[in-house]
């Protein structure tokens, strides 16, 4: 038991399956610290994410979309989407948040919100390009449906964050109108 869970700080009761949505290369160091952070050391939240082998990448791609959803997002409450600099060009995140927001006959929407890397390269230290992050990401935030914030250590924030993306999913209509990807993107911007 944590000394969180100790002091009453962070209830197991209150906590929320997080799926984990990144750009597996470069990115891996910080999804791990992440879930080693809130997941096992503070509690915050129970990963639902797709560890490194779980799905073979030769797969048909309509087979990964359909285990994604179906054995990963089906019972997660939250889509956590990590952004370092190429995050947007991936068609798996993209698969992803789009999966995670339509609610289907087996599974509801998920709550949704970013999380700026520190290796992504800002404007400046409050601006991001919102071309540079994944594009059905930035539909949601500008419906209101998802926020998105900067990289943060401390497990309160981390948990109001959740929480919060956990409930607007109930008051706000999620945007899941941007085409999917079929491939990779590449080039320095969406649009």
């Amino acid at each position: 038991m944590t000394i969180e869970m100790r002091y009453g700080l962070f209830p197991p009761a209150s906590r929320h399956k997080v799926f984990v949505s990144y750009h597996h290369l470069p990115d891996q160091y910080y999804r791990d610290k992440f879930e080693k952070f809130f997941s096992l050391q503070y509690d915050v939240m129970i990963s639902k994410s797709v560890q490194i082998g779980d799905i073979d990448p030769g797969l048909a791609t309509d087979t990964i979309r359909d285990k994604i959803r179906d054995e990963y997002l089906r019972d997660s409450t939250v889509t956590v989407v990590l952004i370092g600099e190429k995050t947007w060009q991936r068609k798996h995140v993209d698969w992803e948040i789009s999966s995670s927001i339509r609610k289907t006959k087996n599974s509801s929407r998920s709550g949704l919100l970013g999380i700026i890397l520190p290796t992504y390269q800002m404007i400046d230290e409050n601006t991001y390009n919102i071309y540079t992050i994944p594009p059905r990401l930035h539909y949601n935030i500008k419906c209101g449906y998802a926020l998105i914030y900067k990289w943060n250590e401390d497990p309160k924030n981390i948990k109001q964050w959740i929480h919060e993306a956990y409930i607007r999913k109930d008051k706000v209509d999620p945007d899941n109108s941007y085409q999917s990807f079929v491939y990779n993107k590449s080039g320095d911007r969406w649009v």
